[in-house]
């Protein structure tokens, strides 16, 4: 038996990340490959991110894999499905049992079973997608059913969705990731060359125990589990002795939501005289001065603490549980450290007025993070968020040619008005960055603050229209 891993996503597709270029290995293919590589099944990892659907057409047409195995999420969902279109229209391919994974596919199961998937893997994918493939090697058909955590149709064409496997209680346990699997060094070699640094990605933790109502929480729900220190580290320790990385990013959703772990983290790295610049992301009611204290110690170059919004009533309405007064104090307080900070924005949610989004502007210009994202607000299904949207969701919506990004709900205004209101803050923060960085005052700068105004315009004539 040998398992082909992949996962649909082609930079060469991805107009945006082809301007930002800071891409991410498939970490998620890469423990599950080291879990399976444990168990004594072997398989193989085609790293699409650098790759063509072409050049996936042909290594698949070459491989003619028994078990084709894709990691599906929001991104990939498109491509995902073009896949399972190639491999049933290929005779070559007709013995192929494909089998998906990810957080696409919980709330999505029936519809990737309709399209052609033969399996699905719901939730936490090492141990249910090892008890798959041998129940699938033994060709018991009657042992099918207890297999945990899956969704197939069974011969009456039903679709069967088993009972939930129970979560991996210790991920110590777990192997690290196999980074050999895939060319790690060409992600480097991007990063050097667009950004002057690299970066690796590497996971403290699984899961997050908040309750935002626009995160998805479909793999992990809300369980809270984390790696001890001394294995996080045995693992960095690998990582700088196989690849010398410049910097490494932690991809957890809340670096410092343990203070005693962090105690540990920071006095395991300096036994062992660990040196790694890293950044990580976290929320501002888990910081205070002790734990920014520990993240400088420990090697934190940039802390990303998110907001989401600059108005507390949309905080709250989002069930972010943060302050937004606390979101700007652990800002500069992480400033005074020495520690680069960043920060998200989420526009367009539900009851989210213009006052709001000036109180963004606002709130923005006193943290003055050094950097920030910003995106419109899209329902993901099986969020609270879609919950809150379900009955407003406009009908035109094609699962087969659209994603959870593309879902058109009733907003406060129009979707012109929100193309103006990202300009809008996009411009008045770089306007705001350059003169209270105390830059000259150039063309380039009065040009932000012209298209700031323009945007503020247009977006009076949206909401008037």
């Amino acid at each position: 038996m040998k398992v082909f891993l992949t996962h649909g996503y082609f930079l060469e597709e991805d107009e945006k990340e082809k301007i930002i270029m800071k891409p991410y290995p498939p970490l998620g293919l890469l423990y599950i490959s080291a879990y399976l590589d444990e168990k004594g099944i072997a398989n193989e990892i085609f790293d699409t991110t650098f790759s063509s659907k072409n050049e996936l057409r042909q290594k698949l047409l070459k491989t003619k894999p028994s078990y084709l195995a894709i990691y599906v999420n929001l991104m990939t969902k498109i491509n995902v499905l073009w896949i399972i279109d190639f491999v049933r229209g290929k005779k070559e391919l007709r013995n192929c049992i494909i089998i998906l994974g990810g957080p696409e596919v919980r709330h999505n199961a029936k519809n990737f079973l309709e399209a052609g998937a033969d399996y699905v893997v719901i939730g936490e994918g090492e141990e249910t997608l090892t008890d798959l493939l041998n129940t699938l090697v033994e060709r018991n058909s009657t042992r099918i059913n207890d297999v945990q955590g899956i969704g197939f149709k069974d011969e009456a064409n039903k679709i069967i969705l088993t009972d939930d496997r129970t979560l991996i209680k210790s991920i110590d346990e777990l192997p690290i990731a196999d980074r050999k699997k895939i060319d790690i060094k060409q992600y480097q070699r991007v990063w050097k060359e667009y950004h002057g640094i690299d970066a690796i990605s590497i996971s403290t933790m699984r899961g997050c125990p908040y309750t935002c109502k626009w995160c998805s929480r479909a793999v992990y729900g809300l369980t809270y589990r984390r790696r001890s220190p001394k294995v996080v580290v045995d693992e960095i320790e690998l990582i700088i002795y196989e690849y010398h990385p410049d910097t490494l990013w932690f991809v957890d959703d809340v670096f410092t939501i343990n203070y005693d772990w962090m105690k540990e983290f920071c006095s395991e790295l300096k036994e062992r005289k660990v040196d790694i610049q890293y950044e990580c992301i976290t929320r501002s009611d888990r910081m205070n001065e002790n734990i920014i204290s520990l993240l400088k110690d420990s090697g934190c170059y940039r802390v990303w603490i998110g907001a989401e919004s600059g108005s507390q009533r949309v905080i709250d309405y989002m069930d972010r549980r943060v302050n937004v007064d606390q979101v700007r104090d652990m800002i500069h307080l992480s400033k005074s450290y020495g520690i680069e900070t960043g920060t998200f924005i989420m526009l367009g949610y539900p009851g989210e007025t213009e006052e709001d989004i000036e109180e963004t502007i606002d709130h923005l210009k006193e943290s003055n993070p050094d950097y920030f994202t910003i995106t419109l607000a899209y329902p993901i299904k099986g969020t609270e968020f879609y919950q809150q949207v379900e009955t407003d969701l406009n009908n035109s919506f094609d699962w087969k040619l659209n994603t959870d990004r593309e879902r058109v709900f009733k907003r406060t205004y129009a979707k012109q008005y929100y193309k103006q209101a990202l300009r809008r803050v996009v411009n008045e923060l770089n306007y705001h960055k350059a003169i209270s960085n105390g830059r000259q005052l150039s063309l380039r700068n009065l040009n932000y603050k012209a298209r700031s105004i323009i945007a503020k315009a247009g977006m009076y004539l949206a909401r008037k229209i």
